[in-house]
């Protein structure tokens, strides 16, 4: 969590965050799919003042030739901020922090994949923050779980992620950018729905073992309705393209 200096007095006040939700309430999400023409797959996830655009590309021929695995695809993950996303301007290219969430975020994708039908080829995955406002690693996971399916990517299922966490002594979900900042936890989850598999399970900050069940619960809940509206986009994209052929 971040520094304290330039807080708010209070990030909940009678009953309501400063954004207006309620604890439990998750902010808006929009899922648009096929974005980017010239990709294999591709979306665009907004997530309240959080917005990342998507792309895959795949599967394709393994380069460099160090990353090939036989057994398996090697899944390429690529997370980045435009340098515009933040009030700050962000520097341009790779550093740290994108390489690590770029791993991060693949791991938590990678049991979604029938990875062993695609061995010896590469999965890329494209991820761009063009708004940062909290949740952006949840925000493109989402993303780029859609922009698999619409690769055609063999999947066992979609992955839905969400972050919950604890500011001002309350729990609750899906941070916004004071409270990330300001908050006493955050805690990024993901899951593949169906079978209720977590693939991402990170926190920052400190919580109880009964802080954490709370949380793990009201995340899981808000994946049954993010689940929803990732089948509801999908769904959209081929209605409008099977009318399109005929």
């Amino acid at each position: 969590m971040g520094s304290k200096v330039g807080a708010p007095e209070k990030l909940i006040v009678n009953g309501k965050r400063l954004d207006g939700r309620k604890l439990n309430e998750m902010r808006k999400m929009d899922i648009k799919i096929g974005v980017i023409p010239n990709a294999d797959g591709s979306s665009m996830v907004t997530l309240g003042g959080t917005k990342v655009i998507c792309s895959v590309y795949g599967p394709k021929e393994v380069l460099p030739r160090r990353n090939l695995d036989t057994e398996q695809a090697f899944l390429n993950c690529v997370y980045g901020m435009a340098s515009f996303s933040t009030p700050e301007r962000v520097r341009p290219g790779p550093n740290r922090r994108s390489t690590e969430i770029g791993k991060v975020i693949a791991d938590a994708l990678a049991p979604a994949i029938f990875m062993e039908k695609y061995a010896g080829s590469e999965i890329t995955i494209i991820m761009e923050v063009i708004n940062a406002n909290a949740g952006t690693r949840t925000a493109a996971i989402n993303a780029a779980s859609v922009a698999l399916a619409d690769a055609g990517i063999e999947m066992r299922d979609l992955v839905c992620s969400i972050a919950s966490g604890k500011a001002d002594g309350q729990l609750m979900l899906d941070l916004f950018e004071a409270e990330d900042n300001f908050g006493e936890a955050d805690m990024p989850l993901a899951v593949l729905p169906r079978t209720k598999e977590i693939t991402l399970l990170q926190m920052d900050g400190m919580l109880s073992t009964a802080e954490i069940k709370k949380l793990t619960d009201m995340s899981m809940k808000a994946c049954e309705e993010l689940y929803k509206l990732q089948k509801k986009a999908l769904q959209e994209k081929y209605e409008t393209e099977k009318d399109a052929s005929e």
